[in-house]
């Protein structure tokens, strides 16, 4: 089973908290895309783009924080925090 953690900040404090799963055949990569889609169409924020500092601090810590810079539109939210959450054994 596959978790991402999705939380939306603005001014220091969780706003929008929500954890998906993906069970499905596929790639890391191919998880990892569903389930962020996921989380951005149910808090309702358009997807962001992955920069190159992105990239790697996913690969490095599995988490990554976007702000304004990884998105197109203006938005009302300070940062938008993704993290794979381990699997329970």
């Amino acid at each position: 089973m596959f978790r991402i953690n999705g939380r939306i900040i603005k001014n220091n404090k969780i706003v929008k908290d929500l954890v998906v799963e993906d069970n499905l055949e596929g790639s890391y990569q191919d998880k990892l895309k569903r389930c962020i889609d996921k989380i951005c169409k149910e808090i309702d924020i358009a997807r962001p783009y992955w920069l190159p500092v992105n990239v790697h601090e996913y690969n490095k810590r599995r988490k990554v924080i976007f702000d304004y810079n990884n998105f197109i539109d203006d938005i009302d939210f300070d940062k938008f925090v993704i993290e794979e959450l381990k699997e329970e054994e």
